[in-house]
């Protein structure tokens, strides 16, 4: 407890120093809101997160892992490899595949997508064959392919808009 007191005043003292390199100006409301936001994510225990919303946690600190064919571990991951690892550590059993998570998931139309839904792309041959994690805004974070790493991207990339065929929910 007395860390997480630290660390807050840590994150206090150094706001409070940001604002007085600015000269006059004072931190903005969007700033001030940002760094409330953050300060009270840093004293939510994990425990009061949806499991949804720990796997997107998860899969966001995998960030600039490299993809890896048939990867499920920071060591590399593909497309379904990132779900499946992100969800089993958030305490969610998850098929290995992305079309076997597409079975599993309920449905959900496009436009409530919620943080943690998972959405599904048809890449080639007319079959299901990719999975990202919505992150909000419009945002997924996937293992896009070979040479790449995990990355955000967005679902009004044309790229990725045409080849989105559905999403889903994991309980």
């Amino acid at each position: 407890m007395i860390l997480q007191y630290r660390h807050i005043s840590f994150f206090t003292a150094l706001l409070l120093a940001l604002a007085g390199l600015t000269g006059c100006a004072s931190i903005s409301s969007t700033a001030q809101q940002s760094a409330a936001e953050s300060m009270a994510n840093a004293t939510t225990p994990a425990k009061t997160q949806s499991r949804p919303h720990r796997g997107l946690a998860i899969a966001r600190d995998m960030i600039g892992m490299p993809y890896r064919y048939g990867g499920a571990d920071p060591r590399g991951f593909d497309c379904s490899g990132l779900v499946y690892y992100s969800y089993r550590k958030a305490g969610i059993e998850v098929p290995r595949t992305a079309a076997e998570q597409y079975r599993k998931s309920k449905r959900v139309q496009a436009g409530p997508l919620q943080p943690g839904d998972l959405v599904f792309f048809t890449i080639s041959r007319d079959k299901l064959s990719h999975v990202g994690i919505y992150a909000g805004n419009g945002r997924f974070i996937h293992a896009p392919s070979s040479g790449k790493s995990v990355v955000y991207a967005s679902l009004h990339n044309p790229y990725w808009g045409v080849r989105l065929t559905g999403s889903g929910r994991l309980q």
